[in-house]
């Protein structure tokens, strides 16, 4: 990483500007992420389908593990597991590692639901970008992941 830059007015102004642009996306990704979750049942809570998101995403896990993974408490988990699952969006299986242990995953019905709900969400962001050429959009990730810290300069 490069030396820590001397603050100027104008590199004040430049991350004032970022700061701006960096809640501008935040944002907008909640809207989409509440879009989304209304798309895939109106009468679940949103949390409902980060976890469903999450699933979908990752695979099969433990309540625990998603709690961890989404940072939230374990009882709400519980209880909108128990709604999902109800819904027919999420089974229980014995984990084979551990027979005590019970594994999460998506159903069929779960994941059809999940993929419909995100062609909305995908479409905007795609939208987005459909004019950038390979170089910029190749820029943009590679800058991105940096900023979230996954990848060193």
């Amino acid at each position: 990483m490069s030396e820590n830059p001397v603050k100027t007015k104008d590199r004040e102004t430049l991350e004032l500007a970022l700061g701006e642009q960096i809640h501008a996306l935040i944002s907008a990704s909640h809207a989409l992420n509440v879009r989304s979750a209304e798309r895939f049942d109106a009468t679940m809570q949103p949390a409902a389908f980060h976890l469903v998101r999450w699933l979908y995403s990752y695979g099969p896990t433990s309540a625990a593990a998603l709690a961890e993974a989404t940072a939230m408490d374990r009882s709400s988990v519980s209880r909108l597991i128990k709604q999902l699952e109800k819904a027919g969006y999420v089974s229980k299986e014995p984990d084979p590692e551990d027979r005590r242990g019970v594994l999460l995953s998506l159903t069929e019905l779960g994941q059809q639901s999940t993929v419909g709900a995100l062609k909305e969400k995908e479409s905007t962001f795609y939208e987005r970008i459909s004019g950038w050429n390979e170089e910029e959009l190749e820029r943009f990730t590679t800058m991105l992941r940096q900023f979230n810290g996954l990848e060193l300069v």
